[in-house]
């Protein structure tokens, strides 16, 4: 996977993570990847719904060591 941009969404509480992504999504071209770091726990659900509304497209999610990722495709 070629992520085109790394964003740190790290100690942010919600809703920080989604609107910095937000903001970093804006950045990208259709089609280029995100890739997301994350301590709230509460992200995996606001991203999973997030990408949905948004028409982008979650294309994987994993947890190490309490930090989630994440990579978003833009619609």
């Amino acid at each position: 996977m070629e992520v085109t941009k790394v964003l740190d969404a790290k100690g942010l509480a919600c809703p920080m993570p989604i609107v910095k992504t937000k903001k970093a999504m804006n950045e990208l071209e259709s089609g280029q990847i995100l890739e997301v770091h994350a301590t709230d726990h509460g992200a995996k659900n606001d991203f999973t719904a997030w990408t949905k509304s948004g028409g982008h497209e979650l294309l994987e999610f994993v947890e190490e060591d309490n930090i989630l990722k994440f990579w978003i495709q833009k619609g």
